[in-house]
């Protein structure tokens, strides 16, 4: 018999929004949002808040209530918002996905109802992914409030928490219904925090854009003195370029290529190797410093415009080197803990090794191949670089 084929494609939408002061009741952005479902009837709505973000903005579980009473012909509260721990305990704990799930399930929660995340890219990622696979697919709303989120991982569509000590291996590929970024949430951020999302603009400005690349360095005095302004911009491209390239050939990975993770195969290591103690943007930086010095060592990337990158990363207040990054397997192996990075890159998308490296600021190059020995000179080099950056502060202290 024949077989039958079928072949079909899905249109997928979603608006990225800027504003200030989200839930001031007189701010109609997330009544607008929620009302293009074209719905007359109220919308249930349950949110999930970061217990971080519910501590730096202590009124913030009131104001929701005070705009869902203001705004009840568009949307109801199910139930309180639920505060649960934010960072990487909420795609480590098993836990607190089964009782976001119960949520779901105890207040009836539909297809047609919203779960709408406040947090960062953590919490939205475990949200994310819980509404989903519930009911095989729940309307979802992100609330980035960190950089890193507003700029990169809340705008985009992947969705997964952790497993078998690897990062992201449960997961979905799930557009949200709109994400919105409130600059506001900005404000509390530590600076740690504040910083940590910069290296994901230099990120994808490096492998595509050397305009952008020039902004951020011009702006990096401002950016590391919190100037607002600066932040928006840097914000807005960023988030700009990341939809840009979702919107792609190859939205869902399907393929090798995962362009934009440049400097992330030894980033997400790094992370596991230090139990989750530096942020991902922090761990991102030293996975940035350490594939531009690969390139260079590798004949592909001048000295001048390596130099000038890890300048630039310095000058931020992003360390090139941290102590993880020299860890051996064991006593007996003296090979880099962190080269099993690429062994659990490739193994997350299949098929062939498939890493970003730079021939030059603002343009990338796939290769297939990585030296070990190789990564192992540039780790030296970052590390003797770090040193003297740490001296050269002494000094001026």
């Amino acid at each position: 018999m024949k077989p039958i084929i079928q072949n079909f494609q899905v249109q997928f939408n979603y608006g990225v929004y800027f504003t200030e002061g989200l839930f001031n009741p007189e701010n109609s952005m997330l009544k607008d949002v929620l009302q293009q479902d074209g719905n007359t009837a109220p919308r249930k709505v349950l949110f999930v808040i970061d217990n971080g973000v519910a501590e730096a903005h202590p009124n913030l579980i009131n104001a929701i209530s005070s705009y869902a009473t203001v705004h009840a012909d568009t949307l109801k509260q199910v139930a309180p918002p639920m505060v649960v721990a934010g960072g990487e305990v909420a795609k480590n704990d098993k836990q607190l996905m089964q009782d976001l799930l119960d949520a779901v399930n105890d207040f009836g929660v539909c297809r047609h109802s919203y779960l709408i995340a406040i947090g960062g890219g953590a919490i939205l990622d475990m949200a994310g992914f819980a509404a989903a696979v519930a009911h095989r697919g729940i309307r979802h709303i992100r609330i980035p409030t960190t950089v890193l989120s507003q700029n990169d991982s809340g705008v985009g569509v992947k969705n997964g928490v952790n497993a078998f000590n690897k990062k992201n291996f449960l997961g979905t590929f799930a557009p949200p219904f709109a994400v919105i970024n409130d600059s506001e949430f900005l404000l509390t951020l530590d600076d740690r925090d504040w910083r940590s999302g910069i290296s994901e603009a230099i990120k994808v400005a490096l492998i595509k854009d050397a305009a952008f690349y020039k902004q951020i360095k011009q702006n990096a005095e401002k950016l590391a003195s919190r100037d607002m302004e600066a932040m928006q911009q840097l914000i807005h491209r960023c988030a700009e370029m990341h939809v840009e390239h979702i919107g792609g050939k190859d939205p869902f990975e399907k393929g090798s290529s995962r362009p934009l993770d440049f400097g992330h195969w030894a980033a997400h290591k790094l992370e596991q190797l230090t139990n989750y103690s530096i942020r991902h943007g922090e761990a991102v930086a030293v996975g940035i410093a350490l594939d531009v010095v690969y390139s260079k060592l590798s004949g592909m990337l001048s000295e001048a415009e390596t130099e000038d990158i890890l300048v630039l990363l310095s000058q931020l207040g992003f360390d090139l080197y941290v102590p993880a990054l020299a860890a051996v397997t064991d006593e007996t192996d003296t090979k880099l803990h962190i080269l099993k990075g690429l062994t659990e890159f490739q193994e997350h998308l299949g098929g062939q090794l498939t890493i970003m490296l730079l021939t030059e600021i603002g343009k990338g190059v796939e290769v297939h191949e990585i030296d070990g020995a190789l990564v192992a000179k540039a780790v030296e080099e970052l590390a003797e670089k770090q040193g003297q950056q740490a001296a050269l502060t002494s000094n001026k202290a």
